[in-house]
């Protein structure tokens, strides 16, 4: 048996495979993002990850189950209270959150929005849950016009603030969110403030690639952490450098969408044979998921599932793939917003036994304890790991 020398964690950000037990709770009765995709289009095709064997952990209308599937494959629960990216990805990394992150449905409270305004030395327009897209079609023009910075939020812990950058300059816009993170982290402790750059005319204004996130940093030690202190690189690509706000990260890139997030991650594999290379690919749910669009999510599933063939290439016989979600974002439902859902996961390694059943993993944990039990990390987190059980001829 060779020793396991990589591990490649791959998240669909927001493709889940259906309702948590405590899914009503959260408004999610019903919620199932790939399964519902695939019902509400009357089928869809996914060759190679029909292959990899997602039809094998739960019904999806046009990917049937593998007879012998080239991956092993599961499902997740999610421990953690809360829907949200960085939940979900802390989660992964073997911390658990016993509480929420605050979430703010009718506005932020009088105090912060005064605070903030006190600090930047400006009043602020907007104030509410909104669409990234809705918010500068309706106040982008009063943006211009006054120079005050539009401020919403989701039903995610955010404090997003929107500015055209040839009004308020991209990296003066960074200074306000610093601003803003440091009056909510101190009083409220939210999950993220978010730069939001524009640019455009009325009636035609567009958010530009230069988006940042200011996340509030892990209240203990994640696997990166211990990677690192072990002496094993953390290779970053997109929002996950953001998620950990910098820590247990070697080395990290930036993306611009999906694609290049597959890019950027090939790169890394054909450049460095050991450690951890960790990337989120956010288009699913910033792009579609959250603007209902099921035929746009479908698409984006279908660039993915293409890419996998080149994943196939660039495996090692001493690499572990791991393809899972940080929660659902179901665009077949009414709600615009994150559900409550299991997250798919899905395993290959070239020198395991394929096609073994994982089944129902209590926790996302999971995942940060194989890779602790792949490196001989200390024992840092509940998760079970499921690496013997990769190496269990399927009977």
């Amino acid at each position: 048996m060779n020793v396991i020398k990589r591990v490649i964690i791959i998240v669909l950000d927001s493709v889940g495979v259906g309702e948590l037990p405590d899914a009503d709770l959260y408004g999610d009765k019903g919620s199932n993002t790939v399964g519902n995709i695939a019902k509400a289009l009357g089928g869809i095709n996914l060759h190679w990850l029909e292959k990899y064997g997602l039809g094998n952990i739960i019904p999806v209308e046009g990917v049937p189950p593998s007879a012998y599937p080239m991956s092993s494959y599961g499902k997740m629960a999610e421990k953690s209270k809360g829907k949200d990216t960085t939940t979900g990805h802390w989660e992964i990394a073997g911390l658990i959150l016993d509480k929420p992150f605050p979430t703010y449905p009718n506005g932020f409270p009088q105090d912060i929005i005064a605070s903030f305004e006190k600090a930047i030395g400006k009043k602020v327009i907007g104030n509410k849950p909104a669409s990234g897209t809705e918010i500068i079609k309706e106040l982008g023009e009063e943006h211009i016009k006054t120079g005050y910075p539009i401020v919403y939020t989701s039903a995610d812990s955010v404090f997003q603030i929107a500015a055209h950058e040839e009004v308020i300059p991209v990296e003066e816009l960074y200074r306000l969110c610093e601003i803003a993170y440091e009056i909510l982290v101190s009083k409220q402790a939210i999950g993220r403030v978010i730069a939001r750059p524009f640019l455009g005319k009325k009636g035609n204004f567009y958010r530009t690639p230069r988006r940042h996130d200011f996340s509030v940093k892990p209240f203990n030690k994640t696997m990166l952490d211990y990677l690192l202190e072990k002496g094993i690189k953390v290779y970053a690509v997109g929002k996950i450098y953001d998620i950990f706000a910098g820590q247990g990260i070697s080395e990290y890139v930036t993306t611009k969408n999906n694609m290049e997030g597959v890019d950027k991650t090939l790169e890394f594999m054909e450049k460095y044979k050991e450690g951890l290379i960790f990337t989120n690919l956010v288009d699913f749910d910033m792009l579609y998921g959250h603007r209902n669009d099921v035929l746009g999510y479908y698409k984006a599933l279908q660039e993915f599932d293409s890419r996998l063939p080149e994943f196939e290439k660039s495996l090692t016989d001493e690499d572990i793939l791991i393809i899972t979600a940080d929660h659902g974002c179901d665009p077949t439902t009414p709600s615009t917003d994150h559900s409550r859902e299991y997250a798919p996961l899905l395993v290959r390694s070239k020198q395991v036994y394929p096609g073994v059943n994982l089944g129902l993993r209590k926790s996302f944990t999971d995942i940060a304890a194989t890779v602790g039990e792949v490196f001989s990390l200390p024992k840092f987190t509940e998760g079970e790991s499921f690496l013997k059980e990769l190496y269990q001829q399927k009977v």
